[in-house]
């Protein structure tokens, strides 16, 4: 899983000046924002290029919740602030236990929205933090646009002495050290419209491996229907109302059966959602969710082998 590297300190892309954006602040306002989109537009070509390793990654995150373990996101500045904002979007979308993904940024709450630029300096803090909240089985990712953050790989290195796996996403080929690591996400996005703004290119890369990423773990889970959102907390009269939409379009029947459907669930849309599609009565199909994880389709695959 872990690719050889020279132990040579060669400077990341992502520091480098970029020779297409040089002109930079001559531009008129369009041109600078086609400029910024031209760069944006690479990125997800190098995310498809560090897929297989993150399915790796995936797969590692899924059998450690499965396992009653845990996934750690780690982070210092734009890496953790991404981190913190995909945990977040995990529960109210997939009805994720809250201590499923805990995220660990340099600098603590304060740094979410203040520079605290030392922080990520600081490699005994993560080593700390992670000693003292990871496990064995967990699975621990870190973020760093130079694969190189002494906070991250710290948390790392502590993680790894646990018996935790470890992974790392980074946007630097010339990173040295990560041997140890089981699982390394590289993705090239090379430098930046404004040299060593990882904010930008690097950033969104983040973005998109952590939703990729956190979306395939939840998947993997049942925590999905089909590409249907049927685990999300309905808080609010929107959510409700897409929930009774959700139902509708697995189940094809009418919203008046989709609402009492709902009302004998007591709002549950999985229960809901197993007993119009099998037939079974709530109460049973409460029992075989219960019995699959809560996982939609394994309840009707249960269901059918009993019913044969």
């Amino acid at each position: 899983m872990t690719v050889p590297r020279q132990a040579v300190h060669v400077e990341s892309p992502t520091e480098r000046r970029n020779p297409r954006t040089t002109d930079l602040d001559q531009l008129p306002t369009l041109d600078l924002l086609r400029s910024i989109n031209a760069e944006d537009r690479l990125v997800p070509d190098a995310v498809a290029a560090a897929l297989p390793a993150l399915a790796a990654a995936v797969d590692f995150a899924t059998e450690a919740l499965r396992g009653g373990h845990r996934v750690h996101y780690v982070g210092a500045g734009t890496s953790g602030r991404l981190a913190t904002v995909d945990a977040a979007e995990l529960v109210p979308t997939f009805n994720a236990p809250s201590d499923w993904f805990v995220v660990h940024h340099a600098g603590g709450d304060h740094a979410l929205q203040n520079a605290v630029e030392n922080a990520e300096d600081d490699d005994e803090a993560g080593a700390a933090e992670l000693a003292a909240s990871a496990s064995a089985g967990d699975f621990v990712l870190g973020l760093t646009a130079s694969g190189r953050t002494p906070y991250v790989l710290g948390a790392l290195r502590a993680a790894r002495e646990l018996g935790a796996h470890t992974g790392l996403v980074f946007s630097n080929p010339h990173a040295t050290g990560l041997l140890d690591i089981d699982v390394l996400v590289e993705v090239d996005t090379g430098p930046e419209v404004v040299a060593g703004s990882t904010r930008m290119k690097a950033g969104t890369a983040q973005k998109l491996v952590l939703t990729a990423f956190s979306t395939a773990v939840m998947v993997k889970l049942g925590r999905t229907y089909s590409n249907l959102m049927v685990s999300m907390r309905a808080t609010n009269a929107k959510l409700r109302g897409r929930t009774l939409r959700i139902l509708q379009e697995a189940t094809g029947v009418s919203r008046q059966e989709c609402a009492a459907a709902l009302d004998e669930a007591h709002g549950d849309l999985k229960v809901a959602l197993v007993h119009l599609l099998s037939g079974v009565d709530p109460e049973r199909a409460a029992a075989v969710l219960a019995a699959t994880d809560g996982h939609v389709r394994q309840a009707l695959t249960k269901l059918d082998a009993t019913a044969v």
